[in-house]
């Protein structure tokens, strides 16, 4: 297990003023992925079950020990951001807060999750999965094979957020011992993906820490990378040009009707980059195929 040290969250505490068939569980070797994610973007997290019909969310492996830990989150619909599901956990006042995002398109589904810090430290991490079936559209389709996926993302930080989902202390209670609420990243995706050369690439923008929009917040360059033939991939992550992190994602449904992957990112945020605690950030994307019968809205560019 990695733990991160939280040196931020007492200097950069930020102030604020559906439906579907059921995932299996999915964890870093699962076969629904057809291969292994990237222990960078796993982190902490060895396992996720979610029931999108019966919103429930379950994560294994994010805890205070060597032992994978199993824990029910609580849907929180307050906290939903850019069309991902919120879920919650914290046993009492005095335990560590746990945030988690999920969401699925097409049999593609991605979660991240992110405790608040507490003693200084944090875990987090993420996963990603398909169910169902999946082909490779058409190289013939469009200019070069090429299909675009476009729509939004989350992330969680390792700084505090407003703490508006913490349970209420016992007045008087040492500030020391209280756990904090990870902060949320808040953008947009675009990714397009030749299936003719097999090679993919994209970019997170718009992004906004949700507790601090006047904070700049750069965007994540997602490299070119290769698409394996089971539909994964994983490459770099770069701001500016410099290199910053990683990324992956699995294609998932007929024609790779949506993708979903997830970021992790650190020393990323040149607004904190005066601390001597690098700032880390975990993310996750579910897009639908802008061929697709919903695309976004950025999806809709004139043809030659």
């Amino acid at each position: 297990m990695r733990r991160y040290w939280l040196g931020l969250a007492a200097a950069s505490a930020l102030s604020a003023c559906g439906g579907g068939n059921p995932f299996a569980t999915t964890d870093p070797t699962d076969p629904v992925t057809g291969s292994t994610i990237p222990e960078a973007l796993a982190g902490d997290v060895d396992s996720v079950s979610y029931n999108a019909t019966d919103q429930t969310l379950t994560v294994t492996g994010v805890g205070l020990d060597e032992t994978p830990f199993t824990a029910t989150y609580v849907r929180k619909p307050a906290l939903d951001r850019n069309g991902y599901e919120a879920y919650t956990v914290q046993d009492n006042a005095l335990t560590e807060h746990s945030t988690a995002y999920v969401r699925e398109i097409e049999g593609g589904q991605a979660t991240v999750v992110m405790t608040g810090g507490q003693f200084g430290f944090f875990q987090g991490g993420t996963t990603y999965g398909r169910t169902g079936t999946f082909s490779a559209p058409d190289t013939e389709q469009g200019p070069g094979g090429i299909v675009s996926y476009a729509g939004t993302y989350i992330g969680l930080l390792n700084i505090n957020g407003d703490g508006g989902d913490l349970i209420t202390p016992t007045p008087g209670t040492a500030p020391e011992l209280l756990p904090g609420q990870a902060a949320e990243v808040t953008g947009d995706v675009f990714i397009n993906a030749d299936f003719s050369d097999n090679r993919v690439k994209g970019t997170v923008y718009n992004r906004q820490i949700t507790d601090q929009p006047a904070t700049i917040v750069e965007d994540l360059d997602l490299e070119p990378t290769d698409i394996a033939s089971g539909g994964t991939f994983d490459g770099a992550v770069s701001t500016g040009g410099i290199g910053v992190g990683e990324y992956g994602g699995v294609f998932s449904g007929t024609d790779a009707a949506a993708v979903a992957g997830s970021v992790h990112a650190t020393s990323h945020i040149q607004a904190f980059s005066g601390s001597t605690v690098p700032i880390e950030e975990f993310g996750v994307f579910v897009l639908g195929s802008c061929d697709g019968a919903s695309p976004d809205p950025v999806c809709n560019q004139p043809d030659p």
